[in-house]
């Protein structure tokens, strides 16, 4: 039996069912802190956008910041495949973990695990660090809240996605998997987009949870992941995913991509009006 991953934040961090969730993504792109428009299905545009990096709690929260990434992500043809490394919050499974095969399932629908990239990743890793490992997956929250986004955006059978849980968020283990995905999809990186799901500061107060990601988000957009993680060190700022962010940076840099673009920055508080805890959300892409 083909392997199916049932959604396991629908109803808590995103609506239960299909109109809701529609009519809640909706609600996203309209927001004010939001991009204000719908997206439409004009003719798309050759793809530019090869890297993105997207927050993931709950759409009530995050979901206007991450729609700014997917309008720009709609104006363009839908990739082949769609590569989404989170961080793994639980600690369940390896340092490294896919899923190699089958299907994850949100309200919106299915969407197919690409078997042959996966498998291809797989192989590449000579260190054998990386695990083929659904429990990594079961209640993880970071990839899964990406899906619903990319399945308003665009249609089911344009694409198919990689799941990548990341527990050892060390850069040298990043490193590594960078050159694995760069290796894979230099020749064909147009059919590819690269997704790091990640929040940045938590539960600090407003004035000091802008101050600390934005001085990690111009390391960012200069593509320096030492650096990166330096000011993360550094400012002691609590970024739940610099794994991801750091994989996207290496292997966008690795095709020559020399900088990246904020789309957004906004917090909790920015929509709750509570500004005591908060946490940092930022849309960025990279564009070749």
């Amino acid at each position: 039996m083909k392997y199916k991953r049932r959604a396991v934040v629908a109803g808590s961090f995103y609506a239960a069912n299909q109109q809701s969730l529609e009519q809640q993504i909706k609600d996203c792109f309209l927001h004010e802190i939001g991009p204000g428009v719908l997206p439409n299905n004009e003719q798309k545009k050759e793809r530019k956008i090869i890297g993105i990096i997207s927050p993931h709690a709950g759409f009530m929260y995050s979901g206007p910041v991450a729609a700014h990434n997917y309008l720009q992500l709609s104006f363009e043809k839908a990739p082949k495949t769609i590569i989404i490394l989170g961080p793994n919050h639980r600690g369940i499974g390896g340092e490294i973990s896919l899923i190699s095969s089958g299907q994850w399932e949100t309200p919106l629908g299915t969407v197919e695990i690409d078997q042959s990239i996966s498998k291809k990743i797989l192989a590449h890793d000579e260190k054998r660090i990386i695990r083929d490992d659904s429990e990594a997956h079961l209640y993880e929250h970071s990839i899964e809240v990406q899906l619903p986004f990319l399945q308003f955006i665009y249609t089911t059978e344009e694409y198919k996605f990689v799941p990548i849980s990341i527990t050892n968020q060390q850069l040298s283990m990043m490193n590594y998997l960078s050159q694995i995905i760069y290796e894979i999809i230099k020749d064909n990186y147009r059919d590819f987009l690269l997704i790091a799901s990640s929040d940045f500061t938590h539960y600090e107060d407003q004035e000091s949870t802008r101050y600390k990601d934005f001085e990690g988000i111009k390391e960012i957009l200069k593509m320096d992941s030492e650096l990166f993680y330096k000011t993360i060190q550094n400012n002691r700022a609590s970024i739940c995913g610099p794994g991801p962010i750091s994989v996207i940076m290496d292997t966008c840099k690795k095709l020559r991509i020399d900088k990246g673009q904020l789309l957004k920055y906004a917090t909790s508080g920015d929509v709750s009006g509570m500004y005591e805890q908060v946490v940092g959300y930022a849309a960025i892409n990279f564009k070749k």
